[in-house]
């Protein structure tokens, strides 16, 4: 299939390409600045674009199959992440793409929390982090009220950490997945492994999954 990967010099982004390679998809990365171009895998096309950019996003996506979205904002404009959503949506709507999002796990609900959200608990999302996951929340928010766009998005477990490749994992849709242990973990690599199952065998259209250990 063919996949454009934004934000693909980034964390979870560039595990996404990997992943896309390996199992032999032609795979565009969409990087912002070209310093970032060293940072993609080598041989994969790269492409200097912007996601928050309407008209870049249509040009982007014209003739893929799936565009997936890395991007995440810089410390200090995390809003930008609601804008650039809606600038996604905007440039899909018409390319007939289905579109995969890294998103956030603040909306997802605490197991045993009578409806508290991980954003409302400081066991799962430290206060450090609340700007980030109310600008998840919102982004989330302009998903649900897209109805032009297949998109999908992804609320990886409250710890998502660069780790390993395990090829395994639980999926869930609005509670927040926990193991034994009251533990959420996803490693970037394995959140990498759900994201293309479903484009391979896709599943899921204009909702939102959780994968955890």
């Amino acid at each position: 299939m063919k996949i454009t990967v934004l934000g693909a010099a980034g964390n979870a982004g560039s595990r996404i390409v990997s992943e896309a390679i390996t199992r032999g998809h032609e795979v565009t990365a969409v990087v912002r600045y070209s310093d970032d171009a060293k940072k993609v895998h080598s041989g994969v096309k790269t492409i200097i674009g912007d996601a928050s950019n309407a008209a870049d996003v249509a040009r982007l996506s014209a003739g893929q199959d799936v565009v997936i979205s890395a991007v995440r904002p810089a410390s200090g404009q995390e809003s930008n992440v609601i804008s650039t959503t809606r600038y996604l949506m905007d440039g899909l709507a018409d390319s007939g793409a289905r579109l995969l999002i890294v998103g956030g796990a603040a909306t997802l609900k605490v197991p045993g929390g009578k409806g508290k959200t991980v954003l409302e608990d400081s066991d799962y999302l430290p206060v450090a982090a609340r700007y980030i996951g109310q600008a998840s929340a919102d982004q989330f928010g302009v998903c649900r009220d897209e109805s032009r766009v297949d998109w999908v998005y992804l609320s990886p477990a409250a710890q998502f950490f660069p780790g390993t490749r395990t090829g395994e994992y639980r999926m869930g849709r609005d509670e927040l997945l926990v193991d034994r242990k009251g533990r959420s973990r996803i490693s970037m690599e394995d959140a990498a492994v759900v994201l293309l199952d479903e484009v391979e065998n896709p599943k899921h259209h204009q909702t939102r999954i959780t994968a955890a250990y």
